[in-house]
């Protein structure tokens, strides 16, 4: 244990640690991936949110609430819960992951989702990380939402599964598209394995951002499809209405 400590204290004299998000030096010896200032900018998503997608809402004196695109429409899946919202920290956190394959970004993310309590998925049979293409993992070397579903349940969950949904075509990155175009884009992209009897489960689907919703419908309606139960979402980080044109 000595030498560890010993060893870890060298390390960031030789290499002092710096924030996952701005970059700046940290304290030597920080258990922390990002700093304290980088950390008062982090925003939660607040209640009242929609009791469905989970997007905020302004209402006063009501815990439950349907925003209006829900009211025209309701999404494939029971709710969706979503921790951060996509402001400038997130973003930066996200994209070093994502575009950058900067894994030293994870002890960070680690460090934000430990506040919540994983518990209220308990009778989820399944936690299902959106699949990325295998073309894709190829290029970028991991599924982000897998490394965010054992950051959020651990390691050693075995409901964590890669296999019951799976991505057929590679398609173009969401972040380009809009709206109609993600959907036509996602369309018959997604497969339940049908080796996997997922009959009457419940199942959490994972991803790292909720834009328009259009990822996680589409999954989930595949899933409810191959004869899940029921489908809800969660997601690391919420693009705001306004930014996500949805």
């Amino acid at each position: 244990m000595w030498a560890k400590v010993l060893y870890d204290g060298c390390l960031d004299l030789v290499f002092p640690p710096r924030c996952a998000v701005c970059n700046v030096y940290r304290k030597i010896g920080a258990a922390s991936g990002i700093c304290s200032a980088c950390v008062s900018g982090v925003r939660l998503v607040e209640e009242p949110v929609c009791s469905i997608c989970g997007t905020e809402v302004y209402a006063q004196g009501s815990t439950h609430v349907v925003c209006g695109e829900c009211l025209k429409k309701s999404p494939p899946y029971d709710f969706a819960i979503s921790l951060f919202r996509y402001g400038v920290e997130i973003r930066a956190l996200i994209s070093r992951l994502k575009y950058n394959k900067d894994t030293s970004v994870v002890l960070a993310i680690s460090e934000l989702v430990k506040v919540y309590d994983f518990s209220l998925f308990d009778f989820c049979d399944y936690i299902v990380p959106v699949p990325l293409h295998k073309k894709r993992i190829q290029k970028r070397g991991f599924n982000q939402a897998l490394l965010l579903a054992k950051m959020c349940f651990g390691r050693g969950d075995r409901r964590i599964n890669v296999e019951v949904l799976r991505r057929t075509r590679n398609t173009v990155p969401q972040v380009s598209l809009g709206g109609r175009e993600r959907r036509k884009s996602l369309k018959n992209v997604f497969r339940v394995n049908p080796l996997i009897d997922i009959s009457g489960c419940s199942i959490c689907l994972i991803d790292d951002v909720y834009t328009t919703g259009t990822t996680v419908s589409a999954c989930a309606k595949e899933l409810l499809a191959g004869g899940a139960l029921q489908v809800v979402i969660l997601t690391f980080a919420r693009v705001e209405v306004a930014q996500s044109g949805r």
